[in-house]
């Protein structure tokens, strides 16, 4: 294998090495949202070490793919094979070329995109249980990988499969969006000098996701990449959403009106908001819809505690979030709208909401920056509606702790240091003595204070017992 110094990407690696060294037979599921560097991990470690590769085509035939097939293996074997009349002769046409192999050589498969071999009626998934069950799991020497950008279909047909392919795999692979710090020594690998606020704001718009942070220019600010990627004809990123959901769902209406709903709902929404607000029907599909986008990276569910204990949802892909309030739908727009944007309220508004969702996605970095790693906790969003004329609260991040303790967290982006008001005060006060309502006054608070750089002292700052600031974010 070959360690090319990942980024961000050392302990999938380290995953990948365990498998390859192992001595009896490997099933690798390698999953992840589409653009996450799933085939690039695969290729650079394998490099030169495949005994046969293959990859899916989403807008080709049954009969098509297997040309494919016959193609990879004429190319391996270096004779020309007769183009299989189905996937079980596919499958046997490739046992016996793997039996011709030396028998002391790690034999390394890897069949990418796997969910688009799975044509409807061409018996694919039936046709490999077989060949794995029959032949690939006693076969010592052979590493099998299996990725897809269909993270929905990876899950129902390999991982949570209740036939034959149930609990075979060795080993499942997820790769997640970079970090802040990944992120940051990915850039810097690249040439990229950039403050941390920098990278914070790029993050707010691409989430970490490798094949965006490519398409960035060293020689450009951050400013003019954004006008370049979003917003200049043609731009990189112009067009990737529609690409998104046009090569993951077959029927993607259900997805968008999901994806667009979520995009405006800042605290989330409930299924039955969801059914309300997009005109799906409130039944199976809806669950089925917002189960395939939680798999492939777009939503995830949170729950919020308070006057209602409810499961919501909320739309976690930042790309996402970023593009259907900045990009979609504007025709004509300026292709400087984001270097003559800066002081807008629009932006100033979207970077306090996406520095909450980036705080969010952050919590193994909050709760080490509070020295509370190794306690156990569990963390929610809290909310109680006005009650006999006392004001309603709204806590964005609670991180309730087993030593008797509730983290209350506020999440503030600014250009400087952070300064408590009169009025901020008034409302701060009311979210704890709501909060300590409806603990009845059970557990010690302690109030948290995320922000870019730090807060202000001033006479209203003692309220805050610690305060955290981009660093920590950065861990």
């Amino acid at each position: 294998m070959k360690n090319d110094g990942f980024v961000g990407r050392e302990r999938e690696y380290r995953a990948l090495e365990k498998c390859y060294l192992e001595n009896h037979s490997q099933l690798v599921i390698v999953t992840g949202r589409r653009r996450i560097g799933k085939t690039f991990l695969v290729n650079r470690a394998f490099e030169g070490e495949f005994v046969f590769k293959l990859t899916g085509s989403k807008d080709q035939t049954n009969k098509e793919q297997l040309r494919n097939f016959a193609d990879e293996l004429s190319a391996r074997c270096g004779t020309t094979v007769a183009v299989p009349a189905d996937w079980r002769a596919a499958f046997l046409a490739l046992r016996v070329y793997l039996d011709s192999l030396p028998k002391e050589k790690r034999l390394v498969v890897f069949i990418d995109e796997m969910p688009w071999l799975d044509k409807p009626k061409s018996s694919f998934l039936s046709c490999f249980e077989y060949f794995w069950n029959h032949y690939g799991s006693a076969k010592d020497n052979l590493m099998f990988i299996v990725a897809g950008s269909s993270s929905s279909w990876i899950q129902r047909k390999i991982i949570k499969n209740k036939g034959g392919l149930f609990d075979r795999q060795s080993a499942v692979i997820t790769l997640y969006p970079f970090t802040l710090l990944e992120t940051e020594r990915f850039l810097a690998r690249k040439g990229f000098l950039w403050s941390r606020p920098d990278i914070v704001r790029l993050y707010m718009a691409t989430g970490g996701v490798p094949f965006y942070l490519e398409t960035l220019d060293p020689e450009l600010s951050l400013n003019q990449n954004m006008d370049f990627l979003f917003f200049k004809k043609g731009g990189p990123l112009s067009r990737e959403f529609e690409r998104l959901f046009d090569t993951l769902f077959n029927r993607k209406q259900g997805h968008l009106a999901v994806v667009s709903a979520l995009s405006k709902a800042r605290y989330g929404l409930t299924r039955k908001e969801l059914a309300e607000d997009t005109g799906l029907a409130y039944n199976g599909a809806l669950s089925e819809i917002l189960e395939s986008l939680e798999e492939c990276g777009f939503v995830s569910a949170y729950r919020r505690q308070g006057d209602r204990k409810e499961v919501r949802y909320y739309l976690s892909d930042f790309y996402s979030q970023f593009y259907l309030r900045f990009v979609h739908g504007k025709t004509g727009i300026d292709e400087c709208y984001w270097s003559n944007s800066t002081q807008s309220p629009a932006r100033r508004v979207y970077e306090g909401i996406a520095f909450e969702f980036i705080c969010l996605s952050h919590l193994p970095q909050i709760r080490e920056s509070l020295s509370i790693g190794g306690v156990l906790s569990e963390t929610f969003c809290w909310k109680v509606s006005e009650d006999n004329g006392r004001p309603g609260a709204q806590i964005d991040l609670v991180i309730s702790r087993k030593d008797n303790t509730d983290t209350l967290c506020e999440m503030k982006f600014t250009e400087g240091l952070f300064a408590i008001d009169k009025s901020y005060d008034a409302v701060l006060r009311n979210k704890i003595a709501r909060y300590m309502d409806y603990t009845e006054r059970k557990k010690s608070l302690q109030l948290v204070l995320i922000t870019t750089f730090g807060l202000s002292r001033n006479m209203y700052g003692g309220i805050v017992s610690k305060t955290l600031v981009l660093d920590d974010l950065f861990r």
